[in-house]
């Protein structure tokens, strides 16, 4: 049996944390991703930089009361590239199953 490569780009623990967030609402911003990620604010940033960068982010730059609010949504590329690697895994986890029986 032959396993399909797991997306570099996903197999990070923060990277991936995020895109599940993401994948799950419409939108997040930058403190509701803090607080769930419990990362720091250089780390989110290095690691969504990478994630805008293949564009599997989009960030959009506003003002919420006065204060700069930045948010990301998952672009269909970030989707599809989500589940590949969901589905990557559950081939993985698939064959360790088959092995018990």
């Amino acid at each position: 049996m032959s396993f399909d490569k797991l997306n570099p780009l996903l197999h990070s623990q923060l990277r991936l944390a995020i895109m599940s967030l993401l994948v799950s609402v419409e939108e997040a911003d930058y403190s509701f991703i803090k607080e769930q990620t419990e990362a720091s604010s250089g780390n989110i940033s290095v690691q969504m930089s990478k994630l805008e960068e293949a564009g599997y982010v989009e960030v959009s730059k506003s003002f919420k009361n006065k204060k700069p609010n930045t948010s990301y949504s998952i672009t269909p590329k970030g989707v599809k590239g989500f589940k590949e690697y969901v589905n990557t895994i559950e081939q993985y986890l698939d064959v360790s199953n088959n092995e018990d029986d």
